[in-house]
This record gives structure tokens, C-alpha cells and sequence, in this order.
């Protein structure tokens, strides 16, 4: 079946050939984490537009598969880190089956991070301290939007707002509601992939062992 046909080009001949840079073993750090901080520093100085965007895929109880973009709110060797309503459907997803997937995509950069590995929820002293660090107008707006609930039109946020707005004077401490707060992906794959030229890609992944140490191979693009 032949879709948009009054398009002015053939989608299969959208390409570019990537030749920025090279991933090899001598050059990347035989710590995951490591290497992640070094492009993720890279992709920061290089003023991308928010760098910290990253897909995150979840599954149902049933094997159904979804995926958004979330921002990444931190990292470091414990897993990666971002906030959300517990009661959204991700939320939901991730307390059925909590096991995650992660995507970076720097495309300026020719680079792409892929990260699997399992969820926990973030310690609530945790959530408190970031969503106190929160901009007021994001803090009233985590407690207005009962995310992926289906609302009858934008008013209903409106209006839940304005009516926070009231009740939480300027400079007020406006309390975490129990709905929300952080998960944490713990890894164990990371895969990073460099574009090349001709389509062979650098890939090289980072499987954790039994003993938390981490093995490297390269894997065919």
C-alpha cells in the first residue's frame, strides 16, 4: 500500500554518512559510567539542545511495550536518575514490571547511548530534596496534572492551578505530594554507538557481571 504519495521526496533516500568521529577500544573507559560523563560533558559544552533528553521505554504486566521522552535529572555508579507521577502510566508500568530501557541521542554528535537495566523508586528524602530545588510554577503543576488521567478539556489544569496558586502564598513551602518522585534505572547493559562512515558503526557494550564488575566487547553495527 503506497501512504502520502503527493510527498516531494522517497523517504528511504533520507541518509547522512556520518564521519565526525571513531569509538575504539583503546580510547573508551572501561568504566560505563565513566564514558557516559565524558559524552554526556561533551554533548553539555556542545550547547545541544536539552542533552539530558533521553527515551524511556517501559513495559505493562502484559508484555505491552511503550515508550516518551523523560529528562535526566542526575547520574552517577548507583544508575540514572528522573521524576515523574508514580500514579502516570509509566509510573504505573514501571511499579508492574520494573525493568527499563533508556536512549540518548545526540545527533549533533553522531552518538547514541543505550541503557537497559532495573528500576527502583528513589529514597522520599530524595524526592523531597529535588522537588523542593523545583521552580514554584513546576512544583504547583506536578500537583494540578493528574498525568495520563483523560481530562475533559485544558481548563481543568487551569483552573486546578489558579486555585493552588491561592492556596500556596509566595514563598510558601508547597509539600511533595506522595504521587510523586524519582526512579532510579540501574544499568546492567550500556551500549555506546559512534556513527561511521558506509553504515559500520562503532558499537561497543558493557555487560555487568555477577560481581559488579563490567565486561566490554564490540558488537557488529
Amino acid at each position: 500500500m503506497i501512504i502520502y504519495k503527493d510527498l516531494s521526496m522517497n523517504i528511504g533516500d533520507l541518509r547522512e554518512n556520518y564521519t565526525q568521529s571513531e569509538l575504539t577500544e583503546l580510547e573508551a573507559n572501561l568504566n560505563p559510567f565513566r564514558q557516559f560523563k565524558t559524552w554526556f560533558e561533551l554533548a553539555v559544552s556542545s550547547e545541544i539542545l536539552e542533552p539530558n533528553a533521553m527515551t524511556l521505554a517501559t513495559v505493562t504486566g502484559d508484555g505491552k511495550p511503550s515508550a516518551r521522552i523523560v529528562l535526566l535529572k542526575d547520574f552517577d555508579e548507583s544508575g540514572f536518575l528522573f521524576y515523574t507521577n508514580y500514579q502516570s502510566n509509566k509510573g504505573k508500568q514501571l511499579s508492574e514490571n520494573p525493568h527499563a530501557a533508556l536512549v540518548f541521542l545526540w545527533k549533533e554528535l553522531q552518538k547514541q547511548v543505550r541503557i537497559e537495566g532495573q528500576v527502583e523508586k528513589v529514597d522520599p528524602a530524595e524526592s523531597d530534596a529535588y522537588f523542593n530545588s523545583r521552580p514554584r510554577g513546576s512544583q504547583l503543576g506536578a500537583i494540578a496534572s493528574s498525568q495520563s488521567q483523560v481530562i475533559p478539556n485544558r481548563e481543568v489544569l487551569e483552573q486546578g492551578l489558579e486555585q493552588l496558586e491561592a492556596k500556596y502564598s509566595e514563598g510558601e513551602t508547597i509539600p511533595r505530594p506522595d504521587h510523586w518522585g524519582g526512579f532510579r534505572v540501574i544499568p546492567v547493559e550500556m551500549e555506546f554507538w559512534q556513527g561511521r562512515p558506509n553504515r559500520l558503526h562503532d558499537r561497543l557494550l558493557y555487560r555487568r557481571l555477577d560481581d559488579g564488575s563490567w565486561y566490554r566487547e564490540r558488537l557488529a553495527p
